[in-house]
């Protein structure tokens, strides 16, 4: 017997659904899909580089982060090469539309950055539920084999 749902398929569902929900989100924020990644190791994350500068922080580039514990983050690179410092959290919910995202962007860029330290929201669930609440932004990878 060969279960119907493999691993493989999971990973496709999790890769199909992330990058079409990565592609919204960075439409809904204007910047191109070219700015963002995707890491489907667990926990699940992806980055979008944003085209946006802040008051407090005129010479740092801006990106927006995702996993599928804390959901959205808004943060800042650092000059050394190190991981980004998270200036802000959305919360609320793990997949967000993408007008609430652009509105969690424009609302720390209106006020050049955040005005509270960040704690991060455990918004850790299920991978099931999150694969059902990706598959609405889904996309459609072809599958390569071939035969004989």
């Amino acid at each position: 017997m060969i279960p119907l749902l493999t691993g493989i398929d999971r990973d496709h569902g999790l890769r199909s659904g992330l990058t079409g929900y990565l592609a919204a989100v960075s439409a809904a924020v204007g910047v191109g899909e070219e700015s963002c990644t995707v890491d489907l190791d667990a926990p699940a994350s992806a980055y979008i580089a944003l085209d946006v500068r802040l008051s407090r922080h005129p010479g740092r580039d801006m990106a927006l982060l995702w996993d599928e514990r804390h959901g959205w983050a808004f943060a800042m690179e650092t000059h050394s090469g190190e991981d980004l410092l998270v200036l802000a959290y959305l919360g609320g919910d793990l997949v967000p539309g993408p007008s609430r995202v652009r509105g969690f962007v424009s609302a720390i860029r209106s006020a050049g950055g955040a005005s509270a330290p960040p704690v991060p929201p455990d918004l850790r669930g299920d991978r099931g539920e999150l694969l059902d609440r990706l598959r609405r932004h889904r996309r459609i990878f072809p599958y390569s084999f071939r035969m004989g």
